[in-house]
């Protein structure tokens, strides 16, 4: 791929400004985009599924006076967002503090493809995306994502619509798939190559070989290396944190410190370290966490340390 994916310390993630868990406000929403910026960050990567909506229309409004040709911007399809019955919240079915007047609707449809980006550029305010995903089709049916949605991604990509298409998913057998169809120029790799844990090795090894780049994902593993140490009620998965692996996490801190860095530093440069991987995502809710986690991701981390998490059996 031809797209140059390094942008900045790394990709803005913009699940957390469409309500992730919890409300935020319109106004620290636009912060957060605009302290992202600040720092240099010219990469942003949203869904339609991020807040039914809510991350793509803020995303656009913090970026509409930007130049547009100084950023990247990456959405997702797969899933349309149509009328529901409203009454309640989204965060039990999605995991989002949004009411349910949309709900989503899985569609790899050619057609239902081309609605879903044509109404996320429309909630963007742009006449173009740089990389269209398939998100996440092993939660509905990977057959028909990778044999009718993929293909369709391929073909806005081959008439220009587009920049750059792949799959996005925390599934590394539906990744592996998506690589092997040969359509892919990039994939999106949710948690499953992290400091904590690298099921995704081998998939990564073979990105390389095919020459499909991948962009690292949840680095933090949902909040469990996100602090210098585990805290109590770290999670893992967005749920409570098994305690293996908090004793895992501890354990990688313990090596951390003694060669002068954090866990979330050391995390933030793991993923990077992999000849596929060109770029991590990032998510935050708030300006300070963009600023902090820019601060981590330029620190140097000692070549040493990894020869000493190899040596304890803390990293394959």
């Amino acid at each position: 791929m031809t797209l140059d994916l390094d942008r900045g310390p790394f990709w803005f993630g913009g699940a957390g400004i469409g309500n992730l868990r919890r409300p935020v406000d319109d106004a620290d929403a636009r912060a957060t985009v605009d302290a992202a910026w600040d720092v240099g960050i010219r990469g942003f990567d949203t869904a339609p599924h991020y807040g039914l909506g809510l991350s793509e229309r803020r995303l656009g409004a913090a970026l509409a006076e930007r130049p547009r040709s100084e950023y990247l911007v990456s959405t997702k399809v797969g899933r349309l967002l149509v009328p529901g019955r409203g009454g309640g919240d989204d965060l039990a079915s999605g995991g989002f503090a949004v009411p349910n007047d949309l709900v989503r609707q899985w569609d790899p449809s050619p057609s239902g493809v081309r609605r879903s980006l044509d109404e996320s550029l429309g909630r963007l305010g742009l006449d173009h995306v740089d990389i269209a995903y398939l998100h996440d089709p092993d939660v509905y049916s990977l057959t028909d994502g990778l044999t009718h949605a993929l293909p369709t991604l391929a073909d806005l990509r081959d008439e220009g619509v587009v920049r750059a298409v792949g799959v996005g998913s925390n599934d590394v057998g539906a990744l592996a798939a998506a690589v092997e169809t040969g359509l892919c120029d990039v994939v999106m790799l949710a948690g499953r190559y992290t400091l904590l844990e690298q099921p995704a090795a081998e998939l990564v090894a073979r990105c390389a070989e095919a020459g499909v780049d991948v962009v690292a994902v949840g680095v933090f593993n949902s909040g469990l290396l996100g602090s210098s140490r585990p805290a109590p009620d770290a999670t893992y998965e967005y749920a409570a944190a098994p305690g293996s692996l908090v004793e895992r996490a501890n354990a990688i801190a313990d090596v951390c410190e003694r060669h002068g860095v954090t866990l979330p530093e050391v995390a933030i440069a793991f993923p990077r370290r992999a000849a596929a991987v060109r770029t991590v995502a990032v998510g935050a809710q708030t300006a300070a966490q963009v600023r902090e986690n820019a601060e981590r991701a330029v620190v140097d981390v000692p070549e040493a340390l990894w020869d000493d998490l190899r040596a304890a059996g803390l990293l394959d």
